[in-house]
């Protein structure tokens, strides 16, 4: 991550501050904590469940005395005594296949874990939460764009709605934190991140594509691919969950995505397979893995929100597609 993406931040707030990222393995936990330990003096803490994961991940800053390593579930009570002064929650399981094969842990972690931070939260005095929440929480509507005020449809009585349910719930349960205990919150809705760095357990479509792509085998795309998306690089949605943490009004959600990245998951696996110089073929799902698949058409986001903080995007969707496969 360049500094130009964040050279608009106030990052003296973080001087010395306590940060803890949870899901700091994952796609963007992890670019999160790259991006406070390149570029801030933070104290950064980065929580997940396997040491080894970590360790192999952040083995770049192995000597750097700033990055601890927090070793826990956030289904269970945190087993530390850190004053943090920010807490960045993005630990969640959004993997598609465990909406299909887990539902209830699903549900479990998202609102369970959310509640367990939030009152490790209350009970020491943090200056303020951030929760990484979902552009699903918005299910299926007729708006051509989604703003933050804006609510469509989400089949209660469908496994799949596991994930985007317990995400409006956490969402929920952090603002009735603010409201009951005084709880500076902000809430990010990223759209569809993808980049490098991804967990090997990550089995959603940008993760597929990128594995096959990098192996120069021909990307196989499980359905007709018709889904209207907004994208986002990695870097540009950092940039704008630090945006929201450091600049954000508290108790507001804020869209995250790249108004110029709104395309297909076939034309996704289309352009991939451009860049790595493959095909695109299709292959019929099996019945487990077409239950984890999103049962929302198109989620185009507005971020007129975000961009009246300062922030906008730089990375355009070909650039980062060609620094994914490459690991740039």
């Amino acid at each position: 991550m360049t500094a130009n993406l964040i050279d608009f931040l106030p990052l003296y707030k973080l001087t010395h501050k306590h940060v803890l990222i949870t899901g700091a393995s994952g796609l963007i936990g992890s670019a999160i904590v790259d991006m406070l330990i390149k570029h801030t003096s933070a104290e950064v803490y980065a929580m997940f469940r396997d040491k080894s994961q970590g360790e192999q991940r952040f083995k770049q800053y192995k000597e750097n005395e700033r990055l601890h390593f927090v070793i826990g579930d956030i289904n269970e009570p945190l087993k530390v005594n850190i004053h943090f002064q920010y807490i960045i929650h993005a630990a969640s399981n959004a993997n598609p296949t465990a909406y299909s094969i887990d539902p209830v842990g699903t549900i479990w972690t998202n609102i369970n874990g959310t509640r367990n931070l939030l009152e490790y939260g209350r009970t020491h005095n943090i200056e303020r939460f951030l929760y990484v929440s979902s552009g699903e929480v918005y299910g299926n509507g007729e708006n051509t764009v989604w703003s933050e005020t804006d609510c469509g449809f989400i089949d209660n009585l469908d496994p799949r709605s596991c994930y985007p349910l317990s995400k409006r719930t956490a969402e929920s349960l952090c603002i009735s934190y603010a409201d009951q205990y005084n709880l500076d919150i902000v809430i990010a809705r990223p759209c569809h991140t993808y980049g490098p760095f991804f967990t090997e357990k990550d089995n959603r479509a940008f993760a597929q594509f990128t594995r096959k792509a990098r192996n120069k085998e021909n990307i196989i795309l499980k359905s007709a691919g018709e889904q209207y998306r907004s994208w986002i690089y990695i870097d540009d949605c950092v940039s704008g969950i630090l945006t929201i943490l450091l600049k954000g009004v508290t108790c507001n959600a804020y869209n995250i995505a790249n108004e110029n990245s709104n395309i297909t998951i076939k034309e996704l696996a289309e352009r991939i397979a451009e860049v790595a110089g493959t095909k695109v073929t299709l292959q019929i799902p099996e019945n487990i893995e077409s239950k984890g698949y999103s049962r929302i058409k198109r989620a185009i986001f507005s971020v007129n929100k975000l961009k009246a903080l300062g922030w906008d995007t730089k990375v355009s969707i070909d650039e980062g597609i060609y620094k994914t496969i490459n690991n740039l």
